[in-house]
C-alpha cells in the first residue's frame, strides 16, 4: 500500500457545559466544523460524578443533522415531541435523524456506582435531506457485531463493514464508518480508507502513536487524504473512536441546535419555533 495518511490536526477535549448544566469534553464544535465535513461536533461526556450530568438536557429542538450517541457505562432516557421514550444503556447507540424538526429531551441516569460515560457526535445533513421526516434508530449492544483482526485488534462496527462483519447503521447518506477499535500492546492496527473521505480517530483508552505522533486518551487525530492510516499501542492496549465519512461539501448555516444551508433557512427554523410550527406532519 501507498499514500498513507499524515496528520493534519491534533486537538484536545476542553470542558464545557451544555444543557441544564452537565459537565463534558468538547473535542470539536462549531469553530472546527468545516473541516471535519460532514461532521459537525463531537461531545466526551464520561463523568463518574452524578451531579455533572444529572440535570441532563431537557427539551429542546433540532433539525438538519442526525445525532448520535454512544454509552459505554450508564443510562440514558430520551423523549420526544413525537411521543417516542425510551432508553439506552451500556453498549447501545441511538442515531437520530432529525431531519425536518423534532424536539427532545436527553437525561442521563449513570449506572449502580454513579458512571456515565459517552460520546455524542453530530453528523450533518445534505441540503436534499434535511426536511426529510425524523425517525429514530436505537441499537442495542447486541446488535453490534465485534470483530478480531490482523495482530489481534478487536473492532464493534457500528456502522461500516469489517471483515464481511457490517454494522447495524446503513443507508447513510454519508456512508459513514463508526468504530471503536482496541489494539493490543505493542501491535499496530492498519485501516483502509476511502482517499476522499474524512477520517478521524478519537482516544478513549491507554497510549499510542499514529503518523510518529505520540497520542493518549482525550485526543483526536483528523488525517490528512490518503489510502489507509496506522495506530500503534505502546506498553498497554490503546482504545479509540474511529470515523469515517463522505463530505458534502455544501455551505453551512449553523446556530445551537440547528444546522441549514442559508441564514434564511435558519431564521425560518427558529421562527417556526416560536410560532409553534417546527414540528411537520408526515
Amino acid at each position: 500500500m501507498s499514500d498513507a495518511r499524515k496528520i493534519k490536526l491534533i486537538l484536545t477535549r476542553q470542558p464545557t457545559m451544555e444543557g441544564a448544566g452537565v459537565h463534558l469534553n468538547r473535542v470539536f464544535g462549531y469553530n472546527e466544523a468545516p473541516t471535519f465535513d460532514p461532521f459537525l461536533m463531537l461531545d466526551d461526556f464520561r463523568s463518574d460524578t452524578p451531579e455533572h450530568y444529572r440535570k441532563g438536557f431537557p427539551w429542546h429542538p433540532h433539525r438538519g443533522i442526525e445525532t448520535i450517541t454512544y454509552v459505554l457505562k450508564g443510562d440514558v432516557e430520551h423523549g420526544d415531541s413525537l411521543g417516542n421514550k425510551g432508553m439506552i444503556s451500556s453498549g447501545d447507540v441511538q442515531w437520530m435523524t432529525a431531519g425536518s424538526g423534532i424536539v427532545h429531551q436527553e437525561m442521563p441516569k449513570g449506572d449502580a456506582n454513579g458512571s456515565m460515560h459517552g460520546f455524542q457526535l453530530w453528523a450533518n445533513l445534505p441540503a436534499s435531506q434535511k426536511m426529510i421526516s425524523p425517525k429514530y434508530r436505537d441499537i442495542t449492544a447486541d446488535k453490534i457485531p465485534e470483530v478480531q483482526i490482523q495482530n489481534g485488534v478487536r473492532i464493534k462496527v457500528i456502522a461500516g463493514d469489517i471483515d464481511n462483519k457490517k454494522g447495524p447503521m446503513d443507508d447513510i447518506v454519508i456512508d459513514p464508518e463508526f468504530l471503536d477499535c482496541t489494539v493490543p500492546p505493542e501491535q499496530t492496527f492498519i485501516h483502509e480508507v476511502d482517499p476522499s473521505y474524512t477520517a478521524f480517530i478519537y482516544v478513549i483508552g491507554g497510549k499510542g502513536t499514529t503518523d510518529g505522533k505520540a497520542i493518549e486518551n482525550g485526543k483526536l487525530v483528523l488525517y490528512e487524504k490518503g489510502n489507509y492510516l496506522t495506530v500503534t499501542a505502546s506498553g498497554k492496549p490503546i482504545r479509540f473512536l474511529l470515523l469515517t465519512g463522505k463530505p458534502l461539501q455544501e455551505t453551512v448555516a449553523w446556530k445551537g441546535p440547528i444546522v441549514m444551508n442559508t441564514q434564511e433557512e435558519l431564521e425560518t427554523a427558529f421562527q417556526e419555533y416560536q410560532d409553534g410550527t417546527f414540528i411537520k406532519a408526515d
